[in-house]
């Protein structure tokens, strides 16, 4: 499973140099999905070499920069392991893609850089979570957005208590006995004792959780998406004790998570974060509201991407599932907008978002309906 965060999302935006074949796409993670999804994919390829002719690319040539694509076309388990969506770009520089727990609509773009639109959900309120279900039997982690939740294999990390102290010296653990084995195998750590025993439980438990944290931290690098825990009341506070990750959420999933499917964590996680995800857009939607109409607010596509490439919005709005193509000349400082695309365009809606996202700006991807403005564009400027 792939994790996306903003550091690569802006070095694929920077890595962009024409021709840039973007592709999105919605796929399965369950037969039969998996056997119709590299048929589509072998279609959008087809599409994409047309493309590039149409702009001046020769077919050879053409055939060579999409090679390494047509290549997966008939891997078989390239398409068993799939999530939700697959983003993939191509270009001369560059081969990368991602599978993730989002549900694109299919899309193909060629332009002179990447488009990346699709992918600005994962940073709004449709964004990426995460549930770490911890109790002294098992470690469980899971990949979610709003409408997905995908168990991730964990690596370098314990399954387990017993399995956590194993290499520790005999003489310093605390006694216990054994139950029944857990799914992976393991005999589970069952303490007992009283007094000091009690702290050495705790002491266990605490290195115990400092290696998941350990494990974690290849996963969830320097990211910002929430991350929620599971797990009974008295693992909490010791969890936050070994926990690195600066995105912890206070409030966590309460009870022992053995007995909750994916989906009831999926859904008692939402709950919590939910009201995280919504609070600040919701005060930028109103804060827009509040100004539209002033020189600080704007719906207008032609003064919102000169203000995005001079670094002056502060916060976008921007509709997905919609394009607007045309070019921007940055020299007369003008809007060219098209109704159907033609050569050299690109979907002006994307070129916004790519420079209020590079110039520090926040974005926000909104379908259509929920725009502050009923309008694909809206922006609020600095200056």
């Amino acid at each position: 499973m792939n994790f996306l965060e903003k550091n690569e999302l802006k070095r694929l935006i920077q890595r962009g140099e024409g021709p840039c074949i973007s592709i999105y796409m919605p796929t399965h993670r369950m037969y039969p999905g998996t056997k119709q999804d590299p048929i589509r994919f072998k279609n959008l390829l087809r599409e994409a070499e047309k493309r590039l002719n149409e702009i001046g690319i020769r077919s050879v040539e053409a055939k060579k920069l999409l090679k390494p694509a047509k290549a997966l076309i008939k891997d078989g388990l390239f398409w068993q392991y799939q999530a939700d969506g697959l983003a993939m770009f191509v270009s001369h520089r560059l081969f990368y893609y991602h599978r993730l727990p989002l549900k694109f609509d299919e899309l193909l773009v060629v332009t002179d850089r990447f488009h990346i639109k699709p992918l600005l959900p994962l940073f709004s309120h449709e964004g990426q979570f995460y549930i770490l279900a911890l109790s002294q039997n098992e470690v469980r982690f899971f990949q979610c957005t709003r409408h997905s939740v995908e168990e991730v294999e964990l690596e370098n990390v314990p399954r387990c208590l017993s399995e956590a102290l194993q290499y520790d010296d005999p003489e310093k653990q605390l006694q216990f006995h054994t139950r029944a084995p857990t799914a992976g195998g393991e005999r589970a750590a069952m303490f007992h004792g009283h007094g000091a025993g009690k702290d050495d439980a705790k002491n266990n438990i605490l290195r115990y959780f400092q290696q998941v944290d350990q494990g974690l931290r290849n996963i969830l690098k320097e990211g910002s998406a929430p991350l929620v825990l599971a797990g009974v009341d008295y693992l909490f506070s010791i969890y936050r004790e070994a926990n690195s990750y600066s995105h912890l959420v206070e409030q966590g999933i309460t009870g022992n998570p053995e007995s909750l499917k994916a989906e009831e964590l999926h859904g008692q996680a939402w709950g919590i974060v939910e009201p995280q995800f919504l609070k600040v857009q919701e005060e930028a939607i109103a804060k827009y509201k509040q100004l539209a109409g002033s020189v600080r607010a704007s719906k207008d596509l032609k003064e919102i991407v000169p203000a995005a490439c001079e670094g002056r919005i502060d916060i976008l709005f921007v509709a997905v599932g919609v394009q607007q193509w045309g070019f921007f000349d940055p020299d007369k400082h003008v809007v060219h907008i098209h109704v159907e695309p033609e050569p050299g365009d690109e979907d002006l809606l994307d070129l916004a978002a790519v420079h209020t996202f590079l110039n520090g700006g926040t974005v926000y991807a909104l379908k259509l309906e929920e725009m502050p403005d009923e309008t694909p564009l809206a922006a609020l400027f600095r200056y």
